[in-house]
């Protein structure tokens, strides 16, 4: 077994618990200091108001249209995705399962809301068993449980922190036992602060964005690759700011940029195992983390600098993922970093 030898009889649920409790308190001193910030320079920096240019239409390519107005919301650390005023939208009507991951054994970090729930109910569709890792958002873990199980296959839920060793050997272990081994690892569980200066981001704040984004990644990979056959896939959330780069997301961005690299330098590791290493990176996309992450009046202007005027739904993003975890689809692609982004010449 892959989990570190503990003479200790504690519960280790208990431990991931604690641990998961104390990386919540971590994320949210993180937050509301940031937060006293942006209003400090708000108030310093506040300009009259003036006359605005209508901005152009969002661009719409899909068969319904999807949100491009967003309320100047702001989430507290404890609100999860059920708070927000507009839904993100996750279930992908108009997509139509056809078995792509029939009776295969998945594993989704930060799987609760967002990109990684919409990326489960997929999965589910197309018929993969689905464990999900989450933090702390409880209701929301549920909720993902209730869709994908309504999409008939079974739900694994895992409360814990992927900073701990000992918790991501756990996870894998159980989903592997639980579905009788594994075959997709999708690394997604992330932490994001902007900052308006460098000055900002303290060591705890990089703590916790290295070892949550990057860290997180690697131990997951780790304990899950003795549990994977040939034909087994590893996905990673990247993003366009590991493409570009972010002026106010320094320590995200770098940690993103260097998801990428990983991905690319696994891929190279595990390809005579026949095991694929890819990512997706997204633009701007609507779930909890943004309106978490910026001041309410930054939240209504969301996504609007992408070329498409608007930001991705989640159930824009879960198509790559199926198809980057689907042999039948992209048996022959490893190491690629695949951006969906909403925007030209996102590399």
């Amino acid at each position: 077994m892959n989990t570190p030898t503990d003479t200790d009889p504690k519960d280790p649920q208990a431990d991931a618990d604690t641990g998961a409790e104390a990386t919540r308190l971590a994320q949210e001193r993180i937050h509301t200091r940031q937060d006293e910030l942006d209003q400090t320079r708000q108030q310093q920096h506040a300009q009259p108001e003036g006359s605005q240019q209508e901005a152009p239409p969002a661009v719409q390519t899909g068969k319904r249209d999807e949100p491009d107005q967003f309320p100047a919301q702001h989430l507290a650390p404890s609100e999860q995705e059920a708070d927000l005023e507009v839904a993100p939208r996750f279930r992908a009507p108009e997509y139509k399962g056809s078995g792509k991951l029939a009776g295969m054994s998945t594993l989704i970090t930060g799987g609760d809301s967002g990109i990684g729930r919409a990326v489960a109910v997929l999965f589910a569709r197309e018929g993969a068993d689905v464990a999900i890792v989450y933090l702390s958002s409880s209701d929301d873990a549920e909720e993902t449980r209730q869709h994908v199980e309504a999409e008939g296959q079974r739900c694994l839920v895992l409360q814990g922190d992927v900073k701990d060793t000992a918790f991501c050997c756990e996870a894998v272990e159980r989903t592997a036992a639980e579905f009788g081994g594994l075959d997709v690892l999708v690394n997604n569980a992330a932490f994001q602060k902007h900052a308006e200066s460098i000055e900002d981001v303290d060591d705890e704040r990089l703590r916790e964005t290295w070892e949550t984004n990057v860290g997180g990644y690697f131990r997951m990979a780790r304990a899950a690759v003795p549990f994977m056959k040939a034909g087994a896939s590893i996905i990673n959330t990247g993003s366009v700011t590991g493409l570009k780069g972010s002026a106010h997301l320094l320590d995200y961005s770098a940690t993103k940029g260097a998801i990428h690299a990983f991905t690319k330098s696994l891929a190279s590791n595990l390809l005579e195992r026949g095991i694929r290493v890819n990512a997706v990176a997204p633009g701007p996309v609507w779930t909890p983390l943004n309106p978490a992450d910026q001041p309410a009046e930054k939240v209504a202007e969301f996504g609007k600098t992408a070329d498409m005027k608007r930001p991705a739904q989640p159930e824009e993003l879960s198509p790559a993922y199926v198809f980057l975890a689907s042999p039948a689809c992209a048996s022959y692609i490893t190491g690629i970093v695949l951006p969906v982004t909403g925007s030209v010449a996102a590399i």
